[in-house]
């Protein structure tokens, strides 16, 4: 699997990992087979394989004798669509090479399909898409099919990690936490990272009852004052939800500000993109899929270290 020292990925490779008898074993694909996340996979029983995204012939040779495959890319390492879809396409290519029978992709919706470019809702980026990281991993979707492989095409979404990073609850001059999102009043569905790659797992044990179908998931979809209602429980004090207009978002220095404030318009003002992600669906593949609350009373602590 690509991506195994990596957050989706991991969640895979600890999942097939910790049922010994599921009848699955991992092979770990990094870059880095020496960095301690690596060494770590090795030490709970994978078999780590370097190999690079970029090199079609690397995938090729790493996918060798392989039943299936879970692919992922970082477009945050490059931020380029085009190197986005170059890493896809090798991808594809290698597993079509090689002959893998069930490939996980993991993708996102296509935000054009329901903002088009000419759309002035919110502007267009790099001259093609609204949301880059989105767009670029739909767009590559049909490599798989070109390629003829057999794939399930797992499309993700927000997850409540980043609320443990630079999405944190601060603290107001007031005193108070404050929970800033670009949401206005809508349901953001979320979910906690480990369950995209225990969703991946229940998807690999079907095998191929999901071939060619698409997987939208969740954990759940909350509004950002349900969020922080439920964080004040956990926290133990009050935090208040402030929604963040996305001109203000675009508006911030960071490097992807203009596409973080497009994906949180896009996640606001599209409700299709809940509609499709039907709890119970995903529940039926990882029955131990995680709510809100559950996976803030696991982080609780890292929460008070923030």
């Amino acid at each position: 699997m690509v991506g195994a020292t990596g957050a989706q990925g991991g969640g895979l490779a600890r999942a097939i990992l910790a049922d010994a008898g599921g009848g699955f074993a991992v092979r770990a694909l990094t870059r880095r087979p020496d960095s301690d996340s690596a060494r770590e996979l090795e030490a709970l029983g994978a078999e780590v394989v370097e190999a690079d995204i970029s090199d079609q012939w690397s995938m090729t040779k790493a996918f060798d004798g392989a039943y299936g495959a879970f692919l992922v890319t970082n477009f945050w390492e490059h931020m380029s669509p085009e190197q986005e879809k170059q890493d896809a396409a090798n991808m594809a290519r290698a597993a079509g090479t090689a002959g893998v029978s069930h490939v996980i992709w993991s993708t996102l919706d296509d935000t054009r399909e329901h903002i088009p470019l000419h759309d002035e809702r919110m502007p267009t980026l790099m001259g093609s898409y609204k949301v880059p990281h989105f767009d670029a991993k739909a767009e590559a979707n049909q490599f798989f099919t070109d390629a003829g492989v057999p794939t399930t095409f797992l499309q993700t979404t927000f997850y409540w990690e980043n609320l443990l990073g630079p999405m944190a609850p601060k603290r107001g001059d007031d005193g108070r936490l404050v929970l800033a999102m670009p949401m206005a009043d809508s349901p953001l569905a979320g979910i906690a990272v480990e369950d995209i790659g225990k969703t991946a797992y229940g998807i690999l044990r079907r095998g191929g009852d999901l071939v060619g179908r698409t997987v939208p998931i969740a954990g759940e979809h909350l509004t950002g004052t349900q969020m922080a209602e439920q964080l004040s429980a956990a926290l133990g004090e009050e935090v208040v939800y402030a929604p963040v207009p996305f001109d203000a978002v675009r508006a911030q220095p960071f490097p992807a500000a203009a596409e973080t404030g497009n994906m949180f318009q896009f996640y606001a003002e599209v409700p299709q993109f809940n509609a499709v992600r039907d709890l119970d669906v995903v529940r039926d593949l990882n029955p131990q899929l995680q709510t809100f609350q559950q996976w803030l009373d696991a982080h609780k602590h890292a929460f008070a270290s923030a």
